[in-house]
């Protein structure tokens, strides 16, 4: 129901969601492409960002595409199997995402706190076990997820969303949903309170990290490191913590609603926007492609 009624809103909404969708895409494969083709990319930091431009590409391509089609066909129902397989999959990205921020916190924090110690630490292994270590959190938390919501009994079948979430979901269910509301409280407690916690306490000790360095260009060095990842936190821990902190309303679902469309959807496209423009190797990478690109094809 989160779709507008009004033919020519639905048209600019088709647009607007067709070029989100693409530019997603399209500006994550060009952040995995420079990576993959510059070796001096090839470091922890790149790696964990080229999950999460995957992680990025997946998020939309769950949500959107159904959106589409529902605007094409004028039609906004689901299947219930695809509800739930929508369920399963936003559940997976959402707890992956939540991992895979704090894991870039901690590379940032031991390349900032301990230097010397940064190729022993975020050594290969220990980069591919904490990438595998975030997917599987991500598929263990949505199957007890999916699994909880894809028993239950519905009484009612209109969504206040664009997509299936376990939240809105649980509303239209006639039967006691005491279980699903203690998974969702601890799932919000480890992989949102936790995990952004540990975030900001990584950043507390980068931040005592640089103001102990003497010269201000080290100083502005160490922390453009980091921004790129402070302003994907902010956005995505920001929408999540003001959707569900927030006291309810009248226009609760409307607003859920906006606010869940932002990081699914506004932040995927955002994030290759934001590590490109503020990361200078990355900036630099992106513009030796495009231009090897342009070459090749004249």
């Amino acid at each position: 129901m989160g779709l507008p009624s009004v033919p020519h809103l639905r048209a600019v909404s088709f647009i607007v969601f067709l070029c989100i969708y693409l530019m997603t895409i399209l500006g994550n494969l060009i952040i995995l492409s420079a990576i993959g083709s510059d070796s001096r990319l090839h470091k922890p930091m790149y790696f964990f960002l080229a999950n999460l431009s995957c992680l990025e590409m997946c998020y939309t391509s769950v949500t959107v595409p159904n959106i589409l089609s529902n605007i094409i066909r004028k039609d906004n129902s689901i299947s219930f199997g695809g509800c739930m397989c929508q369920v399963y999959l936003f559940t997976l990205c959402a707890t992956s995402e939540c991992i895979l921020l704090a894991v870039m916190a901690y590379d940032r924090y031991v390349a900032i706190c301990i230097p010397l110690r940064y190729k022993a630490i975020m050594c290969h292994t220990l980069c591919y076990q904490l990438a595998v270590a975030s997917w599987t959190a991500g598929l263990v938390n949505s199957t007890i997820h999916g699994l909880s919501m894809f028993f239950l009994p519905f009484c009612h079948y209109k969504i206040d969303r664009l997509y299936c979430e376990v939240q809105p979901l649980l509303e239209l269910s006639c039967s006691d949903v005491y279980v699903n509301k203690i998974l969702i409280t601890m799932s919000a407690l480890v992989f949102g309170v936790g995990f952004m916690t540990f975030i900001f306490i990584c950043y507390v000790f980068i931040v005592g990290a640089i103001i102990r360095i003497p010269s201000l260009a080290g100083r502005a060095k160490s922390f453009s490191t980091c921004g790129s990842h402070i302003t994907v936190v902010s956005l995505y821990y920001g929408a999540l913590v003001f959707m569900y902190c927030r006291p309810s309303s009248r226009d609760s679902n409307r607003i859920d609603s906006g606010i869940s469309s932002i990081y699914c959807m506004a932040i995927p496209v955002l994030n290759p926007v934001i590590y490109s423009l503020r990361n200078k190797e990355v900036k630099l990478s992106v513009r030796n492609l495009v231009r090897s690109r342009m070459q090749f094809s004249t």
